[in-house]
């Protein structure tokens, strides 16, 4: 599929696809085969199946019967879609045609494995009957026949290898491609229709499972029919999952004890290193998926792309430009600056400019020691380490005194220096700290403004950054935010960074916020006898303290009269909304484009 100039649900649905083809084939091999039947092409299974037990009771047969014809009609809503578009619509694909219907069947794959995994992955303590139900998803959605010896192992990889799946992606293209909206409604019935047999296969369907129930239909609704801006009755968020607290302990057991598949792929992975293009792509994805920081991004990308050139010119017999590699990072604390210092190492690693590419970080104290006459061979000692790589010093400035002599700094700068210059092809320095103390460090020692020349600068995070950041931080560590603590969030960094001074944070603020909610979060709910995933994972508003946050911030949650303004992505119009809206999928009244409100700016 094409990704430059491609529609957003199409890169979306790629991502999906990869995903849900990766997890075809793996499964394929965790049954012992080469290949299965031509998914794209056959009909769906109806057979009965040869392996289940002859005695299985009448009703579970039934409801074999049923989950069949369920699966069925899901496969041939995406078929029927696909075909539709490849026949009548071809204009409308990103995809090649003949590509298009292998991509749809696969995000059916994909959407009936998260709806199975949502609902049974919180037990693992089987009854025949849900065996039952897992061996037939096996062979109905990808053709694999399991004995029941393997059925286990096969389903624990199967959560492990689904966990990238997205609602969102799942489903996207019936919201995209305006002529399979007509169907969303029918996706929407089939999607609820298998949630609750796959929930009441065993005979039943639990108080926790009608939740789950909810849940899926709730981000199912969220994503095939987004809010408008101007409505001012947005629905209640939906509310999470809730798989049992084992799930966690009973992977890292199925990651001890897998075979077959898991061997083939890590050996495979052993046996295929990556390439230096590969390295380099990745390092590049990480810097460009960094929140914020987007002339730091822009100036590193454009520095990479002059090395390319370079490179290429090199190849051609032409000469190379002289360059000096050597940074400054100029910014408050928290911006970001160490990461991106470790992300150049691997860049340039992956470029062939450093043998290795590590990140060796330090400061004065690093540099100089007690004595007249050691500083110089710690200096040398420290340099050693960074060789091949990135020499990072923090609070550079440190080494130049603004009072007076500084020897001991001195005879670090002056080692520095001389390194510098014997070791230009190994070695590269970069000079971090406060932009005005940084500034004046350079302008008073000639020697080193002059190998210095190239200053990046790392601007403070906004308040919606700083909600990023926290989400982000949430999602490493499977929390959730309901939308009122987004709210809170949003208010008390808005307060936060127009009260800034040079001790502010930013991520480092953030992350502290962080870490005291979830050990708030633990205090609240650790007396609470049955714990579930919703009291686990869900960080409410009195969770988030800000000690410097005055109480008057906070009573503005309740102001009915609050606004966000966010700007669309596509046409950047700019639009007013309630803040029941945070965190949830909306739609631009203007150019129709649908986006995630994650964060916003408190209207003026």
């Amino acid at each position: 599929m094409a990704v430059f100039g491609a529609p957003k649900w199409a890169q979306a649905a790629k991502r999906s696809f990869k995903n849900a083809t990766r997890l075809t084939a793996s499964l394929q091999i965790a049954a012992g085969k080469e290949a299965v039947v031509d998914r794209f092409d056959r009909p769906m299974r109806l057979t009965q199946n040869e392996r289940m037990v002859e005695s299985a009771s009448s009703d579970i047969e039934d409801r074999v019967e049923e989950l069949r014809r369920a699966l069925k009609s899901c496969e041939l809503l995406y078929r029927t879609a696909a075909q539709d578009c490849i026949r009548f619509h071809p204009q409308v694909l990103a995809a090649p045609a003949h590509k298009f219907l292998p991509l749809m069947l696969d995000l059916y794959s994909g959407l009936v494995t998260k709806i199975f995994i949502e609902i049974v992955q919180g037990d693992w303590n089987w009854s025949d009957a849900e065996k039952r139900l897992a061996s037939e998803l096996f062979e109905q959605v990808w053709g694999i026949q399991l004995e029941q010896e393997n059925l286990r192992e096969a389903l624990q990889g199967l959560v492990e290898r689904s966990s990238d799946l997205t609602w969102w992606g799942l489903v996207r293209p019936f919201t995209e491609i305006e002529y399979l909206q007509e169907r969303i409604p029918q996706l929407e019935t089939v999607v609820t229709r298998l949630a609750n047999l796959i929930a009441k296969f065993d005979g039943g369907v639990a108080p926790g499972e009608i939740r789950k129930i909810g849940w899926i239909q709730s981000e199912i609704r969220r994503h095939l029919r987004p809010l408008e801006l101007d409505s001012e009755d947005p629905f209640d968020p939906p509310l999470p999952p809730l798989p049992g607290s084992s799930v966690a302990e009973e992977l890292a057991s199925a990651r001890e004890k897998a075979t077959g598949l898991s061997q083939a792929t890590s050996s495979k992975k052993d046996a295929d290193e990556p390439s230096r293009q590969d390295l380099l792509r990745e390092a590049l994805v990480e810097l460009h998926d960094l929140i914020g920081l987007d002339t730091v991004k822009h100036d590193v990308q454009e520095l990479v792309n002059f090395l390319r050139i370079e490179e290429h010119r090199a190849q051609h017999g032409l000469p190379r430009t002289s360059l000096s590699l050597h940074m400054v990072f100029c910014g408050n604390p928290g911006t970001g600056k160490t990461t991106v210092a470790r992300l150049l190492g691997r860049i340039f690693g992956a470029m062939g400019i450093l043998k290795r590419g590590h990140l060796i970080e330090t400061d004065r104290s690093g540099l100089v020691a007690g004595y007249v006459g050691q500083t110089s061979s710690k200096t040398h000692k420290k340099i050693d380490e960074a060789l091949d790589g990135v020499l990072f010093i923090d609070e550079a400035y440190s080494l130049v005194s603004d009072e007076g002599p500084d020897a001991y700094g001195d005879e670090a700068v002056q080692a520095l220096i001389k390194r510098m210059e014997d070791d230009r092809n190994r070695l590269i320095v970069i000079l971090a700290g406060y932009s005005d103390p940084m500034a004046v460090m350079l302008a008073s020692n000639p020697g080193m403004s002059s190998r210095f020349s190239r200053m990046l600068h790392f601007d403070d995070y906004t308040p919606q950054q700083l909600g990023r950041i926290f989400e982000r931080l949430c999602k490493q560590q499977l929390y959730t935010l309901a939308t009122e603590t987004r709210l809170k969030l949003l208010l008390g960094f808005q307060y936060l960074t127009e009260h800034r001074d040079e001790r502010f944070g930013n991520g480092r603020l953030a992350r502290n916020i962080f870490e005291k909610a979830i050990r708030r979060l633990a205090n609240r709910i650790v007396r609470v006898e049955q714990l579930n995933r919703d009291l686990l994972t869900r960080i409410e508003p009195q969770d988030v303290l800000m000690d410097d946050v005055p109480a008057e911030v906070w009573q503005r949650m309740d102001d009915r009269a609050l606004r966000l303004s966010i700007a669309c992505p596509k046409c950047q119009s700019a639009a007013r909304f309630v803040p029941a809206y945070l965190g949830k999928t909306v739609r631009c009244n203007k150019c129709n484009a649908t986006f995630d409100a994650d964060w916003a700016e408190i209207a003026r």
